[in-house]
């Protein structure tokens, strides 16, 4: 049975920053962590969801046709949530 509540937020962290850069290495020098620790969460977020959003290669990562549905929805919320602390950072 899939979870229908929201995946952890540092799953879906990991996730985009893994998708837009194609590269676990890449997103977690971004985010500060190691590369095991991007697998682990993306591996988590995968089980949760209860399919694959990524296709793994030895020197990159692609999304799945569902894994593009998902980095659609998280690179625009994580956009519109920098636009807001930016927004109030000004005031």
């Amino acid at each position: 049975m899939v979870n229908r509540r929201l995946p952890p937020l540092t799953s879906l962290r990991a996730f985009e920053a893994a998708a837009r850069r194609s590269s676990f290495k890449a997103a977690a020098e971004e985010l500060f962590v190691t590369p095991t620790a991007i697998s682990h969460q993306i591996r988590q977020l995968e089980a949760h969801l209860g399919l694959r959003v990524l296709e793994r290669t030895p020197r990159a990562v692609r999304l799945t046709a569902e894994g593009s549905v998902l980095y659609e929805a998280t690179a625009s919320g994580f956009a519109e949530i920098a636009r807001a602390v930016a927004q109030l950072q000004r005031r």
